[in-house]
């Protein structure tokens, strides 16, 4: 059968094209990597009879589902029409209008995240939770923006090769009447952490609080309880990162020891400073490609407007990527093919 396809649009409602003419995978989001597991009968169905009988878990933690023919496209989409009103809508409480016409975009990709302190020893926050109002924001959105969420600093989301990597951290507060001076805590720290703790001649523990990432291994560690994570979630953000065939990187930190409530304002000002640049013209662009082309110094300001950071907030106030160029001298090109930001005239 021959199509007259639209890919650029198929593309926007989450399906990607295939090598075999005429077929498609759909890309299901999974906000924060966690679903119930009666989900998964929907993932069968489609793939039993729609698709080839496979499903691939995406490497943004989608449920893709190839081998979907182009005519069968709009009775998948009127059938994951709950699928998208159980997960995105009640879930995530995003204000989206759900149609037999599947996802709206696929401009806001889906939002990652590690296992988090529901489970994972070393986590200090619910990255669930997080990634859920994460998706709140920013979905649904013709603007591209990538968001990873990790627990700790291990990054186990992979955050530093995001457009913004999130990772959960905590203030330690030392209690040294309950210390025994096993120098359990100092080891870890040694082991796997910045080595800011030390043993002093009272047999009790210094630290070196310029240099704390904010980890928790000390408290893992710590057999009497001396050491405790205080209740106020912070975070780290790393920015700018990315994979790709043209200059991959890792991001850089971009803001530590920020509260939630503060993140989440830096992210909803994410579709305005995406506007700007691309002057009310979404185009599929990454998230980081944006931010290269506005400047950091216009990205700070923009992405930063009426936040109001908590006083513990830093902030980065310049940022000098590593790029790892495959072609050499690739940002090297005429004047006029040089990407422009803000209104166009």
């Amino acid at each position: 059968m021959n199509h007259d396809i639209d890919i650029k649009k198929l593309r926007i409602n989450c399906f990607r094209q295939s090598k075999v003419a005429g077929e498609f995978m759909l890309q299901m989001r999974v906000p924060g990597s966690m679903i119930a597991a009666k989900y998964l009968q929907v993932v069968q169905d489609i793939a039993e009879n729609w698709g080839n009988g496979t499903f691939h878990i995406g490497m943004r933690q989608t449920l893709n589902i190839p081998g979907i023919k182009y005519e069968y496209i709009g009775e998948v989409n009127k059938y994951i029409k709950d699928y998208i009103k159980e997960v995105e809508v009640e879930m995530c409480d995003v204000d989206m209008d759900v149609t037999d016409y599947g996802y709206p975009t696929i401009g806001a990709r889906n939002v990652m995240s590690c296992i988090g302190n529901t489970h994972c020893i070393k986590a200090n926050v619910n990255t669930y939770q997080l990634a859920r109002k994460i998706e709140k924001i920013i979905f649904p959105s013709h603007y591209h923006i990538k968001v990873s969420v990790s627990g700790c600093p291990n990054d186990c989301g992979k955050g530093h090769f995001n457009d913004f990597g999130i990772m959960g951290i905590a203030k330690m507060e030392y209690h040294p009447e309950r210390c025994i001076g096993c120098g359990a805590c100092v080891r870890a720290c040694q082991h796997h952490a910045t080595r800011v703790l030390s043993l002093n001649a009272d047999n009790k523990v210094d630290k070196d609080t310029c240099c704390c990432v904010g980890c928790g291994e000390c408290v893992i560690a710590c057999p009497t309880g001396a050491w405790t994570r205080k209740p106020t979630k912070f975070y780290r953000v790393t920015l700018g990162g990315r994979s790709g065939k043209q200059y991959p990187r890792m991001g850089k930190i971009f803001l530590n020891w920020i509260t939630e409530d503060a993140l989440l304002q830096v992210f909803s000002n994410w579709q305005k400073f995406s506007a700007w640049v691309m002057d009310n013209k979404p185009e599929y662009i990454h998230g980081g490609h944006l931010i290269d082309i506005a400047g950091y110094p216009k990205f700070k300001e923009l992405i930063l407007d009426g936040v109001e950071l908590n006083p513990e907030c830093l902030v980065a106030e310049e940022l000098y990527w590593t790029e790892s160029e495959q072609r050499a001298n690739i940002h090297l090109k005429p004047l006029e093919q040089h990407k422009k930001a803000g209104p166009q005239n």
